[in-house]
């Protein structure tokens, strides 16, 4: 049996709702199939008819019916057996996860068998240097596993990113891309917190500001004459994160401007919105959720990603 904090209440409101349905089920079951009072003879016309078509009185087939009985007979046998009845654990005392802690539970069993199978060859990996690593085909196979199950609803399967989540393929690296920095992203994540500057730029002042970066950037579409008026403004209030030549500081996860890569859209309207509102990514630590082992066979494969 397994404890949780179901109140009585919700334990017998399960119960009862349940075996409800159940024995709700078998009497429709038995009720239509039941042969009625002046119910013509089974292949008969029934004298109902729509759109030209004629009814007959053809019951399921029998074997077909008895299907329907097995699944109530199935679905009784599973709820003694296995959870499914409020508080009642089942006799086997079956549990899929260990969020209420239980001893020998489905998940722990897992885990256990995982890492009894597939720890020693992380171990083994662990002792080589990432740059080292990232040259190994069947560690590199392995990291793009992980980094298709956690990395990728965020940064894409191609690693190309999405806005608001950096491309990992550019060698573009907004906290550094040694290998000993990508390893603690992902161990330990990040956040990043830009501030807004609408109040202390106005209008006009972001405007201009925003056709300086894009000059930094090196991009033909900035407007020289406000970007010159923007140049003293991002000076003021810009260069103590991104640098005085824009080019930014790992450091502080604050983007290099002069490569021409955005993470919440190169547009000139996006880059006015970062600098009127600011901007707060955070990236998720997985240090806990996966190991250290795991995470340096993953970091292997993210440095690989700026090589390809």
């Amino acid at each position: 049996m397994i404890e949780n904090d179901m109140s009585t209440f919700w334990h017998w409101w399960v119960v009862v709702l349940t075996l409800a349905n159940i024995a709700g089920i078998y009497w429709l079951i038995r009720w239509t199939s039941k042969k009625r009072p002046g119910e013509v003879a089974q292949g008969a016309e029934t004298g109902h008819s729509w759109d030209g078509l004629t009814e007959y009185n053809n019951p399921l087939p029998r074997w077909w019916l008895y299907m329907f009985y097995i699944t109530i007979v199935f679905a009784l046998i599973y709820l003694v057996l296995y959870p499914g009845l409020g508080r009642f654990g089942g006799l086997l005392g079956w549990h899929s996860g260990n969020e209420l802690n239980v001893e020998n539970s489905q998940y722990q069993k897992e885990m256990a068998r995982a890492d009894a199978r597939y720890q020693p060859v992380y171990t083994a990996w662990a002792e080589q240097d990432i740059d080292s690593l990232s040259r190994d085909f069947d560690a590199l196979t392995t990291g793009r596993r992980l980094y298709l199950n956690y990395c990728s609803t965020c940064h894409g399967s191609d690693a190309g990113g999405a806005t608001g989540f950096p491309s990992l393929a550019n060698g573009v690296w907004q906290w550094g891309g040694a290998p000993a920095e990508i390893k603690h992203t992902l161990l330990n994540g990040r956040q990043a917190n830009m501030p807004g500057f609408e109040q202390m730029l106005g209008d006009e002042g972001v405007s201009n500001v925003a056709q300086y970066v894009l000059q930094l950037a090196g991009r033909s579409d900035a407007d020289a004459a406000m970007a010159e008026q923007g140049q003293p403004q991002y000076m003021t209030y810009c260069s103590g994160c991104h640098g005085a030549e824009g080019k930014g500081m790992a450091m502080l996860g604050a983007p290099n401007l002069t490569a021409n890569a955005w993470v919440y859209g190169g547009s000139v309207g996006a880059i006015e919105t970062t600098i009127r509102q600011g901007r707060a990514g955070v990236m998720p630590a997985f240090g806990e959720l996966l190991g250290e082992d795991r995470v340096h066979v993953l970091s292997a494969y993210v440095y690989s990603l700026d090589r390809d």
